[in-house]
This record gives structure tokens, sequence and C-alpha cells, in this order.
């Protein structure tokens, strides 16, 4: 693997400003089980994932170690037809998560899935939205009864995960069949999904520890299952997280993880001044800029720093894919507001067979290495600055070594501009919102079944419910006509529409 920050010129005389012995004595701290996520009071150690060795008890390196044995017995007994479905054996696997609980094995799915040669084949349900429900479970009609479920949650009390669960468990039943009987459970013990789980007689129970953070999960049962599934060697995952974790470690400035933290902090000024764009050259890589969002975004998105302060903090990331990129939005990164830096993930080996020549001593992962040169001279001699790192190929170890490089850079950044990388309040400020917006719903659905054959106003509906907030009640009413559950009648203005209570 290679580092290039070459091509961001302010690189030198930042680096030259860090506090490298604060940034490696935090890191040391962390790995040895100190708390990281104060408001949970949690440790973080999703490093011991990959080396139980470092981890700070001997309980825990039992326990991480002994999950590899439960897997592989688990696997094995799924791939052998030990462990079957009502209408055979188990040839696809539907995964039910969301967040980190998704994206991580969705990631591992499409970078190293090698098609006919899967033993398995993955779909997802990573949201609330009906639609997607309907449409993967569409694909899955007629093979329910040879597919495998897990259900990933911490606390099973996810809405999205839990919605996305009562919609297959409904599926199951259409079907005649018995959804515990196809149900794998990952979660924290003693846990809601746990109960239900241990209640129903589910298939299999896994941990979730709760100093693993959704977004650094990958590493544990939650993207280790649906590898294991599919045939892909999850141990070289394993290996390239372990190497790399070693070599981050090193006190000294070629250290890749400290080489990409200072040039984030170079080219943003340390404020998240500019977005970095994700530009991975390889199409196994195209979802690499979405796990990044989330790692990298909901880490260090935070209003306060570690001492309390208002610091707003955040880098914001977005990308697809080059070359499809150049066909997109590099005419933007290339003439238009220089408010980015760009990351390009160059792949040595084109395929794992032979490409053809289209042209004379010309293939197509030429013109792909091509496109990749010279968007970046393109973009640097317009005064854009970048990263580029370099790995031999996509496979199951330079996967882990991708993503725990960029694990150890949110770790070292976090501790650059002093937050906390491992809370996420804003997420749970949503969640509470969105609650109070749902309970605001059924209050207007009852208070209309209350008053049936009764049209009323957005304005009497607020008044009767002693509300303000007459723009949510009207989205709510809005949604709630479009699905045929309350009936409008529209005005010639839309606050002057009435609705009334449908049977």
């Amino acid at each position: 693997m290679g580092i290039d920050v070459s091509k961001i010129d302010t690189f030198d005389n930042t680096l030259a400003k860090i506090d490298q012995e604060k940034i490696f004595k935090e890191m040391a701290a962390l790995e040895s089980g100190a708390i990281a996520n104060f408001d949970e009071h949690r440790m973080v150690g999703h490093y011991w994932l990959r080396n139980p060795a470092i981890a700070p008890s001997s309980d825990l390196k039992t326990a991480i170690s002994g999950i590899w044995n439960t897997l592989d017995r688990f696997v094995y007994a799924v791939h052998s037809g030990d462990i079957r479905g009502q209408s055979g054996n188990f040839k696809n696997v539907l995964c039910i998560g969301i967040g980190g609980s998704a994206l991580g094995p969705q990631l591992a799915c499409k970078a190293l899935c090698r098609g006919p040669l899967n033993k398995m084949t993955l779909s997802f349900i990573d949201n609330t939205d009906p639609d997607g429900i309907d449409s993967t479970l569409a694909q899955l009609n007629e093979k329910l009864g040879e597919t495998l479920v897990i259900v990933t949650s911490k606390s099973g009390t996810t809405p999205e995960t839990r919605n996305g669960t009562l919609e297959v468990e409904y599926a199951y039943k259409r079907s005649g069949l018995t959804f515990s009987r196809h149900a794998v459970a990952i979660t924290c013990e003693d846990s809601k999904l746990d109960w239900q789980a241990k209640r129903e007689g589910w298939l299999k129970r896994f941990p979730m520890w709760d100093w693993v953070g959704g977004r650094t999960s990958i590493a544990s049962i939650v993207g280790l299952l649906p590898m294991a599934l599919q045939g892909i060697d999850y141990k070289k995952f394993l290996d390239g997280m372990r190497d790399i974790d070693s070599l981050t470690r090193v006190h000294e400035k070629t250290n890749p993880a400290l080489l990409l933290a200072v040039a984030w902090y170079a080219t943003t000024n340390g404020k998240g001044e500019k977005a970095m764009v994700i530009l991975p050259y390889k199409d196994r890589l195209d979802l690499f800029s979405k796990f990044l969002q989330q790692l990298i975004m909901e880490s260090l998105g935070k209003k306060l720093d570690r001492n309390g302060n208002e610091v707003e903090q955040g880098l914001t990331v977005y990308g697809n894919k080059g070359s499809t990129d150049q066909h997109a939005y590099v005419q933007q990164l290339r003439d238009g507001i220089n408010n980015f830096f760009a990351t390009f993930i160059e792949v040595l080996s084109d395929c794992s067979g032979v490409s053809s020549f289209i042209e004379e001593d010309i293939t197509t992962g030429d013109y792909l290495e091509g496109f990749f040169l010279g968007t970046r001279r393109a973009l640097y001699e317009n005064g854009r600055g970048s990263i580029t790192i370099t790995i031999d190929k996509i496979d199951a170890y330079h996967l882990g070594v991708l993503i725990a490089l960029y694990e150890r850079t949110v770790s070292f950044y976090a501790s650059i501009i002093n937050i906390n990388a491992y809370h996420q309040p804003g997420v749970e400020a949503g969640k509470k919102a969105a609650n109070a917006i749902l309970q605001l719903q059924k209050s207007i659905l009852q208070y209309l079944r209350n008053n049936p054959k009764q049209f009323f106003s957005v304005e009497n509906i607020a008044q009767s419910l002693k509300s303000d907030d007459m723009e949510t009640i009207f989205k709510l009413l809005e949604h709630l006509a479009s699905n045929c559950r309350v009936q409008c009648l529209k005005g010639t203005h839309f606050f002057q529409n009435v609705y009334q209570f449908s049977n």
C-alpha cells in the first residue's frame, strides 16, 4: 500500500506543528481500554476484534476468539445443509439492519463477491421505506423457505430494523412459513431482540458488544457472518486490518494514518473547510464513499470539543467512482468552486484474468489508469489538492487494509482537533424528534377517529390538540391522505384543505 500526499502543498508545514506525542498517547490509551464514549461510559474496542491479544482482559480475549469458532461451526452447518430452511438448504441471505449494521456487509458484498463463486446470495433491507422493502421481498418471494434472515440491532429497538423485521415476519406468515426457523439475531445480550429470539426459538443468537460502534462493526460478527456465508475468507480480511493496525502504531512520520490525518488537517485548516471527495478507480469500491461517509461524518461531526467549547467540527465526504465521476461532477472539481480535496484510490491489478487489447498495446484497464492520472494532474494544475492511496488489488486482505487505515485516521484526526469521535449525540436528537412527530400523528388520527363524519382544517386540528406546529400537522395529514388513511377535500389554498378519518 502507498500513500501520496505530495499534492497537498501545505502538508510539510502542518506536520511540523502537530503534537504527535499527544496523538499516539491517546491512541494507546484507547486500545488499552480507556473510557472513550463518555456519554455511555463505554470503552471503544474495535481494534481488539482483529487482534484479541491486545484486549484489556482475559474475558474479552476469550470472547473474541471464541466467536470465530462459533461462526465457523454455524456457517459450516448452513453450507452443509445441517441447518436448513423449511423449503430446503439455505441459498440466500437477507440482512436486516441500518447504518453500520448494513453498510459494512454491503461494502464487503459488493467489493468481494465473485458472482457464481459465491456460496450464497445476499440482499438487504436497510431502511423503513415500504417500496424498498417490497422490492427486496418480491425478489425473494418464491425463495423465502431457502432464505436465512440475519437481524442486526444492538438494542432490538432501532425503528428501521424493527420495522423491516416485522414486514419480513408478515411475508413468511403469508407464505405459510415459520419465520423463527429461518432467523438469526445479532444483538447485545438481554436486549429486546435477544429475548425475542430466545423466546421464539430462532436458529442462532450471536453477540454484539457495547464497546463496538456500528460504524466500526465490520470486523465483528456483524460483517464477518455475511462474509463467511458468501464464502469470503474473513480471516484474510482480519489479517489485513491487523497488519495495518501494527503499521499505524509506529511513531514515525511515514505512518500512513498519520499522513492522512495531517493531510486532512492541512487542506481543511483543521475546521472541515473543504469536503473530501472519494474517487476509487474500481467498480467494486463504489460503496466505499458511502461507507466512509458514515465512518468519518458520524465520528467527526460534533458541536462541542472535549473541553466543552462550541466548535462545530466535521468533514464532509462524498464520491462515486472513477471514471464515472468524470462524466458527473469532475467538471466542477476542475473549474468550479475550490471547496474540496480529492482522495484517489488506485488499484494496480486490473482484474483476476487477462485483459483484452482494445487497441494496440492498450487495455480497458490502461484507460482507467489513464483517466485516474489525467484527472489528478488536471486538478493539481488548477490548484486543487489531492491524496492518492495505492493498493495492489481488491481482495479480502486489501479491503481490510483500507478500512482499518481509515478507522485509525479518524482517531488520529479527532485527537488533533480535540473532539470525541466515539459518541453521536446528534443521532439521538434526531431519533427523539422523530418519535415526537410520530406521537403527534397518533394524536391527529385519534382526534379524527373520535369525530367521525366530520371534516377539519389544519387550524381546527392544531387548536384541538393545543399544538402550534401547524406545518408538521399539515405535512402529516398530506402523507396520511396520500396513503388513503384520511380523506382530504382540497381547498383553493393548501391550508384550506379539510380532512376526515377514513374507515
